[in-house]
């Protein structure tokens, strides 16, 4: 082959190349998108451990996705107030949002399974019920009626019980007392007389200086101290009994999730499967330094009583049936859950 020929055909190789390249460009940018959504959280950045749950989730998102899918993350107040995330997803005025699921029981009782019910389940059978048995497929089925997606991305493990302003010995020293209080654990002690408060996290403190409430839980030692809590209510009590292994969500607005291609819904739900682990060692790792500080900082750390948690106990059952007596969705879910824990506490009695 002559030089002039040889050049004229690596001309038209090259050339056909161009345009193959030039051809397959669109294809590969419709399956790697340039993506960018808002979310919007339920907590301030000064608590960096649940906060950063939605900080973890858009980091990995953006590296699994080599900073096509990109997720900007708002605090509390930024967009929306804080117990407000929900609504603005399921409206579609931001594509996500990271908060509990029971922010939302006056819109639908239901929505507290999603979170932690009282005497429900603690972490470790939390996960098991949401990832291997039917937790996800059937909240999903209820979510989907609110135009949402749910993801777990967040667990704090048990809780505490609370601060309060004076001492709570006997059921009858419930009565009267403003408490904030989230989900159905309300609905449980108001029968036992407390008056209960839904109060964002952010205000919780002001809420107690000012006696607005006489007493708040909120998550454990070491949110807490970082609220200062221990400045305005001594009584610190254990447990709560309410909230053994709460979920943090990612909600994401039912539409927007299903127009994503599926290797970036992928991303997602690892991301959030990320967030919900590392937030859980994050508070086993910071709780126990903080709960010693804030006994030596003059906090008073009490257990509730048999004869209190017994109280509850009952009154939770209460609760249970009435709103499973007039409330479909909530029945089938509540009844599934209470299956599955009764097998996981078989095993958690002779394991843990």
């Amino acid at each position: 082959m002559d030089r002039r020929s040889f050049f004229k055909k690596a001309a038209v190789t090259g050339a056909g190349a161009a345009a193959a390249t030039t051809l397959a460009a669109p294809a590969i940018a419709q399956e790697n998108p340039k993506i960018t959504w808002r979310l919007t959280s339920s907590f301030p950045k000064s608590l960096d451990t649940i906060y950063g749950g939605a900080e973890d989730i858009a980091a990995r998102v953006s590296e699994a996705t080599g900073g096509n899918f990109t997720i900007q993350t708002f605090a509390a107040g930024e967009i929306v107030p804080g117990l407000q995330a929900a609504d603005a997803v399921s409206a579609g005025t931001v594509e996500m949002c990271h908060t509990c699921s029971y922010y939302y029981v006056g819109k639908d009782p239901t929505f507290a399974i999603g979170t932690a019910i009282p005497f429900g389940l603690n972490a470790r059978l939390t996960n098991s019920w949401f990832y291997q048995g039917n937790g996800n497929t059937l909240l999903n089925e209820f979510y989907a009626t609110h135009n949402l997606y749910g993801m777990i991305a967040g667990n704090t493990g048990a809780q505490m019980g609370g601060w309060f302003r004076k001492e709570i010995n006997t059921v009858e020293d419930f009565k009267g007392v403003k408490m904030r209080i989230a989900g159905l654990a309300g609905k449980v002690v108001e029968k036992l007389g407390v008056v209960p408060q839904q109060i964002a996290g952010g205000d919780i403190y002001a809420s107690l200086e000012k006696g607005t409430i006489d007493a708040a839980e909120w998550v454990g030692p070491y949110d807490d101290q970082k609220l200062g809590f221990y400045k305005v209510a001594k009584y610190y009590y254990y447990p709560a009994f309410w909230e053994g292994g709460p979920v943090i969500h990612a909600f994401a607005n039912l539409e927007k999730f299903n127009s994503l291609p599926k290797s970036y819904q992928a991303a997602l739900i690892d991301a959030c499967a990320y967030a919900n682990t590392n937030m859980m060692a994050k508070y086993d790792m910071k709780n126990p330094g903080a709960v010693k500080q804030l006994v030596a900082d003059g906090t008073i750390l009490r257990p509730f009583s048999q004869e209190i948690l017994e109280a509850c106990f009952n009154a939770a059952q209460e609760v249970y049936a009435e709103i499973s007596g007039s409330n479909e969705w909530f029945k089938r879910i509540y009844e599934d859950q209470v299956a599955f824990k009764r097998e996981g506490y078989l095993w958690m009695q002779l394991s843990e």
